[in-house]
């Protein structure tokens, strides 16, 4: 939850190439106060059955900037390792070619930021939602 001096952070992701939800992705945030400043990591947590992180803790008072990693890897194998296994026939390359996104913005103190990352094996977009 955002106060007059902290912004807060949700996500969501979206498995474009499937229609629903990506699953136990994990998702780290980082800070920063300032562009010049260090990033400093604040604690992470995985997605849940509708892809939402509910818990991922407040920025602290003077942020500017935030990341978000997503760790994309692990759940493209596991998504591939299924389907492998329901029809081997259809395998894939092997590799994922996004092992991991990170997305930087600014936050301005009393805001909330949604941003929801639209996933798939080639590709992706982020916005700010609501």
């Amino acid at each position: 939850m955002s106060t007059s001096t902290t912004a807060s952070v949700s996500t969501h992701i979206l498995d474009t190439s499937a229609g629903r939800p990506a699953e136990g992705v994990a998702v780290r945030l980082s800070a920063r106060t300032g562009r010049a400043a260090d990033w400093r990591e604040l604690g992470g947590s995985a997605t849940d059955a509708d892809g939402r992180c509910k818990d991922l803790p407040a920025p602290p008072e003077g942020t500017t900037h935030v990341r978000l990693d997503f760790a994309v890897e692990p759940y493209f194998e596991k998504k591939q390792a299924d389907a492998q296994q329901d029809a081997p026939a259809n395998r894939d390359s092997g590799a994922v070619f996004f092992p991991e996104v990170a997305i930087t913005f600014a936050v301005t103190p009393g805001e909330h930021y949604h941003v929801p990352l639209l996933l798939n094996p080639f590709g992706y977009s982020v916005y700010r939602g609501s």
